[in-house]
């Protein structure tokens, strides 16, 4: 305990002496904060990558302080920007007597802008040989220790801005999702995909199995809740006829959090006129292969040490046929809801009283197939009992035309050939309604504008559903959906 009190009273001490050098600057007329712009010229890998071009040019570079090493009439510090970091050499002779005085004074973490040629050192490090320094803005907290680094997790994500300064492979995790979502527009935008924002505020959250967030709305005196999914707004586009529409955007769903999930997240959605579920599944296919090959230069990913191969052909599988591989149980032969529950106590699979026949096949694929499928498969022909807003299969209408993606053991993607049978919408959303009543916190509730808009028409419409924050997990090797948020959902402290 002791240890620690003294450890307190060093750091408020380091501090106060922070606060004590922004004082003397202020008072010497050489306040960093009232500096407005710092004209740039060039990034840190933009001269390492292209020394031979800027050998001997005069350059402009800012960041932040991260390392010093003073050594009488001539230094060296090293600035972290925005693509990495870069060493300049900073001599009293070239800077001024005055100027360097102040510099020996800047601390690391002090944001500074650094002009002067490029050059390389008797050591071979490319750097930049300053003419002039200037503080731009004055660190008055003290950043972690520079080999320990960063590594608590609590901190790191309450703290997301110092994670991004300590930890590059953060910086270059968010840099990748950035990428990921960029890549995804250009690959819809060039097949003919309109982007369209719909609200977040709704009367009625529909679309998606979960629990809303509620809220009030003072100036209308009303109840709102914030939106689970995307869906019943794109698809009253689709009648309007916009026949190929997407959305990015955020959702809002009242659950646990955990590795795979977070109260809110982004979800994109997108709907096509004129199509149905197998569209959907190709669209998937390239959409994947593509934003993989832009983004990181390969089909062939590795996750958690095991590789994935998105350059093959997906594999396609029934729910029926994964259940039947992977519980050895044929649910063609299940005849009634008893035969159902009856196998769900020999293999003991939990379920309740309101689930029926189909509800438990899922329950069954939850627990026995999901975790083997690691390679990228299609799950198709989903129980109708769990998908209230999908065409059934004409020769099989126990089941209906939808598809769950799954990579890594993880639900990517949830796509539908969609209902656009106004009568049979009304009659699924009463079953909802029943759920509801049963205490199915997740179920629909009837959306009336929505039947008023497939009574309008709805041309066949396949959509789907993809987790955004789940594909850039894969794809930079995140172990935590909270690793590729930048300010995740945290309990207040």
């Amino acid at each position: 305990m002791a240890e620690k009190n003294e450890q307190q009273q060093d750091l408020g001490q380091l501090l106060k002496i922070r606060r004590e050098k922004l004082a003397a600057l202020q008072e010497a007329g050489k306040d960093p904060f009232q500096i407005t712009k710092y004209d740039v010229t060039a990034h840190s890998a933009d001269i390492k990558d292209h020394f031979e071009e800027m050998e001997g040019q005069t350059v402009r570079v800012a960041g932040r302080l991260m390392q010093k090493r003073v050594m009488g009439k001539a230094s060296f510090c090293n600035v972290q920007d925005l693509k990495g970091n870069i060493q300049c050499y900073v001599a009293r002779d070239c800077v001024g007597e005055d100027p360097y005085k102040d510099f020996k004074k800047y601390d690391i973490g002090d944001i500074v802008g650094v002009e002067g040629e490029v050059f390389r050192t008797q050591k071979g490090e490319i750097s930049v040989h300053a003419s002039a320094v200037t503080l731009l803005s004055k660190s008055l907290q003290i950043l972690p220790e520079k080999y320990h680094g960063l590594t608590n997790t609590d901190v790191r994500y309450r703290q997301r801005y110092t994670d991004l300064i300590m930890n590059e492979e953060v910086k270059d995790t968010f840099i990748k999702r950035s990428k990921i979502i960029s890549a995804i527009r250009r690959n819809l935008d060039s097949q003919g995909f309109m982007e369209v924002e719909t609200p977040m505020l709704v009367a009625n959250a529909g679309g998606a199995a979960a629990r809303p967030f509620e809220t009030h709305f003072n100036a209308l005196d009303e109840d709102f809740k914030l939106r689970i999914s995307l869906e019943l707004y794109l698809k009253r586009l689709i009648v309007g006829g916009l026949e190929r529409v997407y959305e990015i955007g955020r959702v809002f769903r009242n659950e646990g959090l955990d590795t795979r999930h977070n109260p809110e997240f982004t979800l994109m959605e997108l709907y096509q006129a004129y199509t149905d579920y197998h569209g959907m599944m190709d669209l998937t296919e390239n959409l994947y292969r593509t934003v993989a090959q832009e983004v990181l230069g390969t089909t062939k990913i590795v996750y958690n040490g095991t590789e994935i191969d998105l350059g093959q052909p997906f594999a396609r599988i029934t729910m029926v046929d994964a259940v039947k591989q992977y519980a050895g149980v044929d649910w063609d032969e299940v005849e009634t809801l008893e035969q159902a529950r009856a196998l769900a106590k020999e293999h003991h699979v939990e379920y309740e009283e309101r689930h029926k026949k189909g509800d438990i096949l899922n329950l069954f694929f939850e627990e026995f197939a999901e975790e083997h499928l690691i390679q990228p498969t299609f799950v198709m022909d989903h129980p109708i009992e769990i998908s209230p807003l999908t065409k059934k299969k004409p020769d099989k209408p126990d089941y209906v035309e939808r598809f769950e993606f799954y990579l890594n053991g993880w639900e990517m993607a949830n796509a539908y050939s969609e209902l656009n049978d106004p009568i049979d919408q009304h009659a699924r959303f009463k079953d909802q309604e029943a759920q509801l009543a049963q205490g199915n916190e997740e179920a629909n509730t009837t959306d009336e504008d929505f039947l008023n808009a497939l009574e309008i028409g709805m041309p066949p419409t396949g959509g789907i559903g993809f987790g955004i924050d789940r594909m850039c997990m894969l794809l930079t090797d995140s172990a935590a959906i909270r690793d590729v948020l930048l300010f995740p959902t945290m309990r207040s402290m």
